[in-house]
This record gives C-alpha cells, structure tokens and sequence, in this order.
C-alpha cells in the first residue's frame, strides 16, 4: 500500500507523530511518502522517508506570548498559500498514493477528496473558533465563519484520528467539538510518539533531574532566564535546558554548576527518560511524550493561545503536572518542581499514564485501522 502523510509544519509536533506513523507503516511494508515544508521537512528527511516539499497552509501572527488568530488568517490570505490546493493535486496525480494522512493538513484532505482517495484526518483541536472570544463584533464574525468552515471540513475525511488518550483520560478534550456525525468516524489512537519507552536508553545525568524545552529565543525567553535562576536556587536538581539555534549559550553569562544548555537535541527521549520533571509550553505533542514516558509537567502555555491555556488546565486538573504562567515567581517555580520531584501521588498517576501509553499503542492503532479500512474497500 502507497502511503502520503501530508504534515502541517506550524511547531515539530505534528512532525514527531507524522514519523511516529510513518515508521509503524514502513515497518510493516507499505511505501510511505511524506509532504511536509521548512524545518519539517528537513527532520524527515533526516529521518529517511521520501520527502516532497509542499506549500505551507497557514501563516502564525502574533507577539509578546500571545497568538493572534485573527491577523492570521488574514496574512494567510494575503500570501495565497490556499491556491496551494493546485500543487497538491498535482503532487498526488504524480505519486498516485493509496491513501492519506493529513496531520492538521486541510489542504491535503480536500486534495484527497476531489481526487477520490480515502484520507484520514490527525487533529488535536476542533473548536477554533475559541481563538476568537471576547474579542468584539469583526472577531465574532469571523469566529462563525471559522465554526461553519471546520464542522464542513471535518465531514471529509474518513476518519478522524485523536493522539491522544481516549476520554475520560483525554489532554485534548477541552479542544474538541464535533458534531455526531464527525464522533462516530474518530478514533482515540493513544500518543503518537517517535519512541517508546521501552526503546530508549536513559541518558546519563544526575538525579534529580529537569528537562526544560521552552527555548531562550522571542517571547520565552524569560521564563528561559527564571528556569536558570530557579537552578541557582537550589543545586541539589539538576537542569537541562534547550536554548533553540537562535541562541548562543555563552550570551546568558555564568550559569549555575547544575546547568547544562543545548542548542537542539535531534532525540530528546533519553533525556526525557531521565528526567523527573519536564517544563515546557502547552504544545499538545510534548505532553503527549511526558505522559507516555511516566514524567510530570510543569507547563507555561502562551498568553492567549486557548488550545495551550486548555491543555494545561486539564494537566493540572488530573493531577499530572501544574499549570504556571508568565508573572510566576522564580520561588513558586521551585516549589511546584519540589512537589512534582517529592509527592508519591504524581509518581503513582504518571506511572498509570505511561502504562496505559504502552497497551494504546498508537502507531499500531493507527496501522491496524487504515489497513482493515483499505482492505474493505
């Protein structure tokens, strides 16, 4: 079977789960070819898939923390990004693909549809219309328009595949709306992630340990400053810090003896696995790796991005992690860090998280459900 996974390249999250699939396909045989742009598209080639450079769909507008949906979805039309439609026609004339995977791709589903090729859906939000609450008359508007637009969108595809826990259990689930036609075709795979635990060696480091993912670059770079001094405030935890490639280490002066910076890490499992608590923003993805490797987070997610706000409330309300934001102290950073390193419930429920990630099984839930699909048809 020819497979195309078609990625949204807005952050590496939709990148990890796309070659979480990608790898569960190719291993059980299928021809896997992927779509995908900028970085993206360099991490999975890297990763040895047969890669094709498609237009990127949506142009992400925003400062000082905050998202601004609103502005766009206007600099998206500006740039015509969806006369893109035409190249991706073309790009499945040309492959002749089996099948689709969209992850966040809605070019790529539509594409699909108008060629008559079965397409499956990955998406960890519905309701984008949230982007757009108390925002005043043009942004209701435009928040209905949205609404009208993704409850048709979401008609298409064959199925619609949640990486995520199934409910009760589910990180997303403040971000989902679907009308019933649309519940009955989705599928809770469970985490799509590119390595399991059970696969990776824990990197060396001492204990305890914290993984910080934030990044030293634009708008996060000072909560990246208040993790430093947080690790100068007590040397007994230990920290390893990503500062992202647009930041050079040497420019943030003397850093505590129990501080390590990298620019990037290209696998950061086994630093996970070895870490006893991760920071990070309120992507869905990394949440979804930090669960299935058993780690409690503690995640600051950007001022005004409703889908980061949502996943972070339900970390906190499950009892896996705690929510903090911008204006949080660099004291009640540490202390939240002590809970999460010292408190036996945390332990005790992201032990439950981490075995139920193994018996889910994502990659394979989600082969299993195209080929018995495919086979139908």
């Amino acid at each position: 079977m020819r497979v195309m996974i078609l990625v949204c390249g807005e952050g590496l999250g939709h990148t990890s789960r796309s070659i979480a699939i990608g790898k569960e396909l190719a291993s059980a045989g299928h021809d896997v070819h992927v779509g995908a742009y900028g970085y993206s598209m360099e991490l999975i080639q890297r990763k040895g898939f047969k890669a094709y450079e498609i237009p990127s769909e949506i142009t992400l507008v925003g400062k000082a923390g905050s998202l601004n949906m609103k502005r766009s979805i206007v600099a998206t039309f500006k740039r015509g990004q969806f006369l893109g439609l035409i190249k991706i026609r073309k790009l499945l004339k040309r492959t002749r693909p089996d099948m689709v995977i969209s992850d966040s791709y809605f070019m790529g589903m539509v594409s699909a549809r108008t060629r008559g090729i079965p397409c499956y859906l990955i998406v960890n939000q519905s309701n984008m219309e949230e982007f757009f609450k108390g925002k005043g008359v043009s942004s209701k508007i435009l928040a209905e328009i949205v609404r009208i637009s993704y409850t048709g969108l979401f008609k298409m595809p064959d199925k619609v595949i949640i990486p995520d826990y199934p409910l009760p259990h589910t990180v997303c689930r403040k971000n989902l709306e679907f009308q019933d036609k649309t519940w009955d075709k989705v599928l809770f795979s469970g985490p799509l992630i590119g390595k399991t635990y059970d696969e990776t060696t824990a990197e060396e480091t001492e204990r305890p340990h914290v993984l910080c993912t934030i990044g030293g670059f634009g708008y996060r770079e000072p909560i990246f400053r208040k993790v430093i001094e947080v690790a100068g405030m007590d040397g007994s935890i230990n920290y390893t810090l990503l500062s992202g490639p647009g930041v050079d280490p040497e420019s943030l002066g003397d850093l505590p003896e129990n501080v390590t910076i990298l620019k990037f890490i290209d696998d950061q499992f086994p630093y996970m696995k070895a870490s006893d608590v991760v920071i990070a923003p309120g992507g869905h993805s990394t949440m979804m790796e930090a669960l299935s490797f058993g780690v409690p987070m503690i995640s600051f997610p950007d001022q005004k991005h409703s889908e980061q706000q949502n996943n972070a409330l339900v970390i906190e309300e499950d009892g896996l992690g705690k929510k903090l934001d911008y204006s949080t102290s660099p004291e009640d950073i540490l202390k939240n860090i002590r809970l999460l390193i010292d408190d036996e419930k945390y332990r005790n429920k992201l032990t439950e998280m981490r075995e139920m990630a193994i018996e889910l099984n994502g990659p394979k839930a989600v082969r299993s459900m195209v080929e018995e699909l495919q086979k139908g048809r």
